[in-house]
């Protein structure tokens, strides 16, 4: 049936979405009920003044009458119908269909629609798990560890008399290997654990070494009083299951102690009160570098420093080596970071401070001001290359200020970021999908 004669059959599902009988219609625009009813039954064809009238009283545009649903929307239903595979959809009646039915048509476009967006987003998120680099090490180190022990028991198990030297190096490499498979196989299990009862998922060492931190608040008091060290902390940490972990955290304890030896607890608190939040003035304050004050900044109780503080600390690379999260500012677990974070323009600009006032997008997005510098980690020799890292101190903005002066839109990373125009785009977004 052509578009321009279901005219009639729009007017009556309009008419009865609209609660009005046959009769109130047609006494509102002065005409019959019998006329009416040949009208929407399209035994009569109908324009000018009749359907303006018509139109005015069911409280929608004469064009929603005479032209039905649109392209779109007909086009979606008969991919939904070519999708489904069933060959007894009347693929030539969905015009009819939308005509008289235009409620059901958007239900089944939009449901169309949604499948298509789930299985574009399965295919993604399948793609994801399958380049994950952790998740592609685990499976590596389980893998080859299990070949070398399947390779050292065939050896056992096909060779007749061993030297007892031999055939002791043997058991102890199967012993060895048996434990690593071990230790593998529970961090994978680990990574890969969704359960409910636990809060976060761990499995890789940095993210053992960053909930050890959250654990302690990011402060150690037993550090700032020196009667502990490093090693005595991380020995029993339940959260360090990892001898990589360990070295980690180590790492970062040595570094927290050189940032409290140089900037004292007391006299650094009594600096931030009369200084602020201003971490150049504090680093020639106690003689340091800006990354120090970023670091120990980030450090002190909210009661010292007024507040939430976070801190990201990236490699030269762009990945990210340690992060102290702040509420509404999103890091990505895995994956790239948005490159338009300050952390990264620092690194086109070493030992140049940077101060940037940004927003990330979002559904609650939230303003931040970010300060951000670049430095060697090391002095490099002549014909060496300096290796640099950056790190970037994250304050808050209340609501009331935040408005004082514009801030740069970044996101958290592009597979979920929502700006429609970006620069720095690397790939689509799944919330352009409808997440």
């Amino acid at each position: 049936m052509a578009r321009d004669t279901l005219t009639g059959s729009r007017i009556r599902e309009r008419r009865t979405i609209s609660g009005l009988r046959q009769a109130d219609l047609a006494r509102q625009v002065g005409i019959s009920a019998s006329y009416l009813n040949l009208i929407e039954h399209n035994r009569r064809r109908i324009g000018g003044k009749l359907l303006v009238d018509i139109a005015q009283v069911l409280g929608v545009e004469p064009s929603m009458l005479t032209e039905g649903a649109e392209a779109a929307l007909l086009a979606t239903l008969r991919e939904a119908a070519a999708d489904s595979g069933v060959a007894s959809a009347e693929i030539d009646r969905a015009d009819e269909f939308a005509g008289r039915f235009p409620g059901w048509a958007e239900v089944m476009a939009a449901a169309h629609r949604r499948i298509a967006s789930l299985e574009r987003t399965v295919e993604t998120l399948s793609d994801r798990l399958t380049h994950d680099p952790h998740l592609g090490a685990s499976l590596h180190e389980v893998l080859s560890t299990a070949a070398a022990i399947r390779s050292t028991a065939s050896i056992l198990a096909e060779t007749g008399e061993l030297e007892p030297e031999w055939r002791d190096r043997f058991h102890r490499n199967l012993n060895e290997d048996s434990a690593r498979l071990a230790e593998s196989s529970k961090a994978l299990v680990t990574y890969l654990d969704e359960s409910e009862t636990s809060a976060e998922r761990r499995g890789v060492p940095q993210e053992e070494a960053e909930a050890f931190f959250a654990a302690h608040g990011h402060h150690f008091p037993e550090l700032e009083q020196g009667t502990t060290t490093p090693e005595d902390l991380t020995r029993a940490a339940a959260h360090l299951t990892s001898p990589a972990a360990r070295i980690l955290t180590n790492e970062e304890l040595a570094v927290y102690v050189e940032d409290a030896a140089a900037m004292p607890l007391e006299p650094f608190s009594k600096a931030v009160t009369t200084l602020g939040i201003a971490p150049l003035e504090l680093a020639r304050e106690f003689g340091v570098d800006p990354a120090a004050t970023f670091r120990r900044l980030a450090a002190m109780p909210e009661t010292v420093v007024g507040g939430e503080l976070g801190l990201v600390i990236c490699d030269a690379s762009g990945s990210i080596l340690f992060r102290k999260p702040v509420t509404g500012f999103n890091m990505p677990r895995h994956g790239e970071s948005c490159p338009l974070w300050p952390l990264f323009v620092a690194l086109n600009r070493p030992l140049v401070p940077i101060r940037r006032r940004v927003a990330q997008q979002g559904r609650n997005a939230a303003v931040f001001e970010c300060f951000a510098v670049a430095w060697p980690q090391v002095m490099a020799d002549f014909e060496e290359d300096p290796v640099f890292r950056s790190a970037m101190l994250m304050r808050p903005i209340p609501g009331s200020e935040a408005e004082d002066e514009p801030s740069d839109p970044v996101g958290s990373s592009c597979r979920v970021c929502p700006r429609d125009v970006c620069p720095a785009r690397r790939e689509p977004s799944i919330l352009s999908e409808g997440f």
